[in-house]
């Protein structure tokens, strides 16, 4: 059971590492990070048997609406171009993607209250590696539904299954999302920080951060898609102001995610 020390930490946390102003900071990585990372991702389309549609259509799930059209018109924009990775670079686009990665690593390293000992080249190297794995996993995360629907289709005409039950495999969709996010935050909290952990020890905040994180941008797309009208305010750029704030949230819940384990870490370790 968690008692109310638990909460009552974790706010203390929040207010003296100043958890608000990193998550700030990971929202801006997170903006330069996005475009380098789809980029190198519509590369990688060309080569499997999905679509763009497909890629994008698993950040469409969480984003919010309006933000949805400026991504999207951004990349046409881009390709439109010329700017695929071969040209950029496959290592510079590597690089400009781990930039967010690379902001997580210190945000769990100041939430353990450690040291980033680890030379430059072995800690960005870290970042660019894990940015590689975050991509592969979103890989399987598109291909999966892709032959899924196959998978299903064969079993609805092979033994005559009922429409409710095809209804039903196409919202495994969600499912394997979810699955998903929860590999990539274990990923996370397990090997980033410049601390011996084991995988189990990240699994509070992985839960945290792929329920948190899940609700929450659902619940902000509701807020500004049913209440909010930033563009009506602010002109066209609202729309990167809901970007900004979304991308804020997902940092935040991130940063505290790291920071449940490492309230139990320090527990653990004083038993």
């Amino acid at each position: 059971m968690v008692d109310l020390s638990f909460f009552r930490h974790i706010w203390q946390r929040i207010q003296t590492d100043d958890i608000p102003a990193l998550a700030a900071q990971l929202a801006y990585f997170f903006l330069l990070s996005l475009f380098p990372l789809l980029l190198f991702l519509f590369t990688l389309v060309a080569y499997l048997p999905i679509s763009e549609a497909d890629l994008l259509q698993i950040i469409r799930d969480y984003a919010p609406g309006e933000t949805m059209a400026f991504i999207e018109n951004s990349l046409s924009d881009i390709m439109k171009s010329g700017g695929k990775v071969l040209s950029f670079g496959f290592v510079a686009t590597l690089w400009s993607a781990s930039n967010g990665m690379n902001a997580v690593i210190i945000a769990f390293n100041k939430a353990y209250r450690v040291k980033e000992t680890r030379s430059f080249i072995v800690a960005r190297g870290m970042s660019v590696v894990m940015t590689v794995a975050m991509i592969f996993v979103f890989i399987i995360a598109l291909l999966l539904p892709v032959f899924g629907r196959e998978i299903g289709l064969f079993l609805f005409s092979h033994f005559g299954l009922s429409d409710e039950f095809l209804k039903t495999w196409n919202t495994l969709r969600w499912l394997i999302s979810v699955i998903i996010l929860f590999i990539v935050f274990t990923g996370l909290y397990w090997i980033t920080p410049n601390k011996k952990l084991t995988c189990t020890s990240a699994l509070p905040g992985a839960i945290f951060a792929t329920i948190g994180w899940i609700l929450s941008s659902l619940a902000f797309s509701y807020y500004v898609s049913n209440f909010a009208h930033f563009t009506d305010t602010y002109g066209s750029i609202g729309v990167i102001i809901v970007l900004m704030l979304w991308l804020y949230i997902s940092g935040f819940i991130i940063i505290v995610g790291g920071t449940i384990n490492a309230y139990f870490s320090d527990k653990n370790r004083r038993c």
